[in-house]
Parts: C-alpha cells; sequence; structure tokens
C-alpha cells in the first residue's frame, strides 16, 4: 500500500489505533524529480554526471542516486568547475539561479533541470518584479536553497524575512512599490502574519502567496488533529525546513509529539497506555520509510 497518499486508521489488538496522514512523503515536486531521475539512462547521458546537493533530506534517497553513478556537488564546488570536468549536472527540486545555467552553458555541460514547477513560478515573479523595480519582500529561510536561488532570479535585491525581527527591520520610502512572496514550504500563519504586519506599514503592497497547497493541507491536518492524538510521530530529517515546521507545529499542539527519521528511532516508552497516534511525514520522505514506521508502530 503506497501510505504516503491514502489515509489510514489501523486498530490494533491492544486497541491502539495509528491514523496516518493521508498528505505524508514525496510532495509532487519531490517526487517529479526523484522519478525523472530514477527513469535516467545513464548510459547515455553525458559524463561525469553530479547533482547540486542532496534531491532529499533523506538518507535512503541519496544512496539510491548514488548506487546510480550519480556524485553530489555543492554549489560553490560547481561554480569553481573548468570546462570538461563536468559532463552533466542535476538541478534538484529547490531550484537555482539563473547564474548555474549560464555557467553550465559556458562550460557545456549537460543540464537536466528538476526544479519543482511551484517553485519555478516563485522564481519567474521574482525576477518580473525585480525587473518592474520593486522591493520584493521574500519569506523564507535564511540560506536555504529555494530561498537562494528565487533571490538569484531576483537579481539579489529580495529583503529575506525569516522571523518577526527581521519584520522589524523592514524600511521603505513610501513610495516604493513592494511585493511579498514566499518560499514554497514556509509556515502559512507567519507568511499571514508578515503579510498583515507589511500592509499595516506600507498599505500598497502586493502580496502573492506561493505558498505550495500540498505544504498547506499538510500544516492544516496536522494542526487540526495533533491534539486529538495521544502521540504524534513527524518522519523526516531536521535539515528539512517543510519537516521540522511540521514538527513545530504539531508539537505546539501536542507535547508528546516526537520527530524521527526513521523506524530505528521509534522508542516503545512513547506508546504506553496510548490509544491514538497520528503519523505524518514531510516532503522528503519516502513511501517505503514511513511504511516502515508504520509496520514497526503495529508490532509495539
Amino acid at each position: 500500500m503506497n501510505y504516503s497518499r491514502v489515509y489510514t486508521e489501523k486498530i490494533l489488538l491492544n486497541e491502539m489505533r495509528i491514523h496516518l496522514s493521508q498528505f505524508a512523503g514525496f510532495c509532487d515536486g519531490v517526487r517529479r524529480a526523484y522519478e525523472m531521475i530514477s527513469a535516467l539512462d545513464i548510459t547515455r547521458a553525458k559524463k561525469p554526471i553530479f547533482i547540486l546537493g542532496s534531491l532529499a533530506h533523506n538518507a535512503d534517497v541519496v544512496r539510491k542516486i548514488e548506487g546510480k553513478g550519480i556524485d553530489k556537488i555543492s554549489l560553490e564546488d560547481f561554480l569553481k568547475v573548468k570546462k570538461g570536468e563536468i559532463g552533466t549536472i542535476i538541478v534538484t527540486a529547490h531550484g537555482v539561479g539563473p547564474e548555474i545555467f549560464a555557467l553550465a552553458k559556458e562550460k557545456e555541460i549537460e543540464i537536466i533541470d528538476t526544479t519543482c514547477p511551484k517553485v519555478i513560478k516563485v522564481q519567474r515573479l521574482a525576477k518580473v518584479f525585480s525587473d518592474r523595480n520593486y522591493s520584493i519582500i521574500l519569506v523564507g529561510d535564511k540560506g536555504h536553497k529555494e530561498v537562494e536561488g528565487i533571490n538569484a532570479w531576483g537579481k539579489g535585491k529580495s529583503r529575506i524575512v525569516s522571523s518577526e525581527v527581521d519584520l522589524e527591520k523592514l524600511d521603505f520610502s513610501k513610495d516604493k512599490k513592494i511585493v511579498i512572496l514566499s518560499q514554497t514550504t514556509q509556515s502559512e500563519e507567519f507568511f499571514e502574519k508578515a503579510g498583515n504586519f507589511v500592509k499595516n506599514k506600507f498599505s500598497k503592497a502586493e502580496i502573492i502567496s506561493t505558498i505550495c497547497h500540498t505544504t498547506h493541507d499538510r500544516q492544516q491536518e496536522v494542526s487540526k488533529f495533533a491534539k486529538n492524538n495521544d502521540v504524534v510521530i513527524v518522519i523526516g530529517s531536521r535539515e528539512s525546513a517543510n519537516s521540522t515546521r511540521l514538527f513545530e507545529i504539531a508539537k505546539e499542539k501536542n507535547s508528546k509529539t516526537y520527530f524521527i527519521e526513521n523506524s530505528s528511532q521509534l522508542e516503545k516508552e512513547w506508546f504506553n497506555k496510548v490509544e491514538r497516534v497520528l503519523v505524518t511525514a514531510g516532503a522528503s520522505t519516502p513511501s517505503w520509510v514511513i511504511e516502515d514506521v508504520v509496520e514497526k508502530l503495529e508490532k509495539l
């Protein structure tokens, strides 16, 4: 069964019920990228083949990609490559700035672009508004690959807002045109708060919600159901922004929320006298990892 797309309730002999999120696991963008790379015919690709960072914050996914003969390279190292050192470069679902495509063309490197279409939309909006001389407020995590790529398409002019402190520091002239965009995996609650804050200060600011609907659904679901369960299990990597945010939302609603990467990290004592367990997972978590967690919960 593909647990990542089916809402399931399992009733065990000890009456513990396992509720599995219908939105858990790969989002459409990561699934699309993973399928593109899985289907890649290595024999026909220009070698050597590298991928810009990790396709997903998951060790199993990274190992499967490495098993195809694809090595990982950082953005910093890619910028230093000489002609002939790389045959093909794979851009992950997070996307990159236009300078990467220009460099690949200059060095005669073939590109396999798996950027999520929803991320591409934000990139193009950043470019359009930058060309129109707007000040761009980008609500997102500083240093995150997706945010850095979007900012690059906006010619590096975005004011990146990750916290309320960043909001307080915003200062523009009253006649300046302002637009607010967002990282696709950003917290909807914080984006709304940021939008209201900016609107109160700069009434003509335009707000465009660019949060992915899957992120929205996943966050809404865990916010709604976390308090109705005795325990919440969030599966994902702490390097994953959307998984971490999912954990934070659940933890706020239910103190017995646990963040794990795989089934080996489940602790039996978490489930003493527990009747209801909610299981959810971030966008980088593959279905087989989720299935393994559910199976171990059944055995517990």
